[in-house]
């Protein structure tokens, strides 16, 4: 997405958040966590949500670091677009396997 268009939509709430699940084809799950003040405990607690984004290129991976965007109604439950990575997470090398000469 260009520069251009982001700036003529206007101010979107954007998150950053680690990437949970990247099982689906096109979709991330996200997860984005904040720190919540109790209203009568005054202790400080982690709190987190979970958002369904829309990563068009499959460029994210479980474990990344990514920002999210609020967009339009995608499906029934994504309302975020993934709009870059962040931070990637370190890949393990995927092992090829030989066949076994008898």
């Amino acid at each position: 997405m260009s520069p251009e268009t982001t700036l003529s939509r206007g101010k979107r709430k954007t998150f950053s958040g680690l990437v949970v699940s990247d099982r689906m084809s096109k979709t991330r799950v996200v997860e984005v966590s904040r720190l919540v003040r109790h209203p009568f405990y005054e202790k400080i607690m982690r709190k987190s949500s979970r958002f369904t984004a829309h990563d068009e290129t499959n460029q994210s991976h479980q474990g990344d670091l990514v920002e999210i965007m609020g967009s339009r109604p995608l499906s029934k439950t994504k309302r975020w677009r993934v709009v870059r990575v962040l931070k990637a997470a370190p890949r393990r090398p995927v092992a090829v396997e030989t066949e076994a000469k008898p």
